[in-house]
């Protein structure tokens, strides 16, 4: 399981990479609509934060800190900023995942926000979470670019 997790992580950070390249309109990337709460480079700032900091402080013990309330907070952050760090991300995401045993996907994760459960459940979780923003992202680059 582990290899497969590596592939669509890194497949699907790199659709990331391409979403925030493709903003024609760098300003674009911290537009908020009416009713939308985060702009697509505060999530993808969220999802920088938030994979770094389970896969990375939790997994690779990178020694990464996590500012979570920054990630929804900054604003105007260079694109190529983002960019170099979700290329970094794709990287550390490969070497972590590629090199997880099944025993250490079995163990329980060690943290435990949905309930003790194992670090492949808990991946997963962070696989769909990857998704839901990456969603959002596309949509939000659609909707203010056309």
């Amino acid at each position: 399981m582990e290899n497969n997790l590596a592939v669509f992580f890194e497949r699907d950070l790199l659709k990331l990479r391409d979403e925030v390249q493709n903003f024609k309109d760098e300003d674009n990337l911290w537009r908020k609509l009416e009713g939308i709460s985060n702009s697509a480079g505060n999530l993808a700032l969220h999802l920088i934060g938030n994979i770094n900091f389970h896969i990375g402080a939790t997994l690779a013990h990178n020694g990464y800190l996590r500012n979570r309330e920054e990630e929804f907070s900054a604003t105007h952050i260079p694109r190529e900023e983002i960019i170099t760090a979700i290329t970094a991300l794709i990287e550390l995401v490969k070497n972590t995942l590629s090199n997880l045993t099944p025993q250490q996907l079995d163990t329980v994760h060690p943290i435990d926000f949905l309930g003790p459960k194992s670090t492949a459940y808990y991946l997963l979780q962070f696989y769909g979470h990857l998704n839901y923003h990456l969603g959002q992202i596309n949509y939000l680059r659609r909707i203010l670019e056309g």
